[in-house]
């Protein structure tokens, strides 16, 4: 059974869930593309054949999912990796127990037939941003490619308006932009996009959504039972791209537009089939990264946030 609710208002009236057979996953956004395995788990009928009960919540803030899972208000969070480590800088305690999106989707994007053809290009240019902190170090380590500092730039918030930004020549180009979703956004409005792809200039690659639960719970056998059933819908979706396209938008009828097909196209090859396996190498790659920008000062051992469960 599969319950999906986009009111908030869910939070204040649930307590604490049982973690045996019915489970509150809390996301990280609304509903897109981006969780379709999830969606298909459950229309493909994985979670009931796993003796799970699964109720998918759309945060109205996006920030407080972990939190939630933190105070006992939700079984499993989806969140960013990146965002994985200032949680357990700041001792929240919390554990990631599988992957979602195995890639990054941030992306650096400016206008095809803009100024901007090479990251040097930047120099003296405006870069529009939504959340600072972990966009500006990503800017910075990529324009060191280019021997730019962020001196070289002018940084701009711009909330979450970043193509309209671009699109009216306010900023030649935008960091934090999905690739699987921005470009399309332009190209809808007749323009094409470039996107400059952070993993290809100095930045190690990282998972771009992550599900981490309450970490004195991590070893929950339905969260085992959850990560099989979500693995194994991925894995189907991969293998019948055009019944999975079409699965998910008779569950979500509400997205079912231009932008969320081809978004669901762009991240198709970007969900994982063995969401438990943990890349530690990967994750200590990226915590040295976190700690060089100074996003993090007290990190602790990978172990005590992240796990491989069984």
């Amino acid at each position: 059974m599969f319950r999906f609710i986009l009111a908030a208002a869910i939070f204040a009236a649930a307590g604490p869930a049982s973690a045996q057979d019915h489970l509150r996953v809390l996301a990280d956004w609304f509903i897109n593309p981006d969780h379709a395995p999830i969606i298909l788990a459950e229309a493909r009928g994985e979670f009931g054949k796993r003796d799970l009960e699964v109720e998918l919540v759309a945060p109205a803030d996006p920030s407080a999912p972990p939190r939630l899972v933190a105070a006992g208000e939700g079984d499993i969070a989806i969140t960013y990796q990146p965002s994985l480590y200032q949680q357990a800088d700041e001792g929240l305690p919390v554990m990631r127990i599988g992957t979602l999106v195995g890639s990054p989707l941030n992306s650096l994007v400016v206008l095809d037939d803009g100024p901007v053809k090479t990251l040097a290009d930047l120099k003296g240019k405006t870069v529009g941003y939504s959340v600072g902190g972990f966009e500006d170090a990503l800017l910075g380590r990529m324009l060191r490619e280019a021997d730019l500092k962020l001196d070289d730039v002018t940084l701009v918030n711009v909330n979450f308006a970043l193509t309209q930004a671009l699109l009216s020549g306010r900023v030649a180009a935008v960091i934090g932009a999905f690739r699987n979703f921005e470009l399309t956004q332009i190209e809808i409005e007749g323009k094409k996009g470039k996107a400059f792809l952070p993993e290809e200039h100095g930045v190690p690659s990282y998972e771009e959504l992550i599900f981490i639960a309450h970490k004195d719970k991590a070893d929950s056998p339905a969260f085992s039972r959850f990560l099989d059933a979500v693995g194994a819908a991925a894995e189907w979706a991969k293998a019948n791209p055009a019944e999975a396209k079409k699965l998910f938008f008779a569950a979500q009828p509400d997205i079912d537009d231009r932008l969320n097909e081809a978004a669901f196209d762009a991240t198709l090859d970007k969900f994982v089939t063995s969401p438990k396996v943990l890349d530690r190498e990967g994750y200590e790659a990226f915590a040295r990264f976190m700690t060089d920008a100074g996003l993090v000062k007290n990190l602790p051992p990978l172990a005590s946030y992240a796990t491989e469960i069984e």
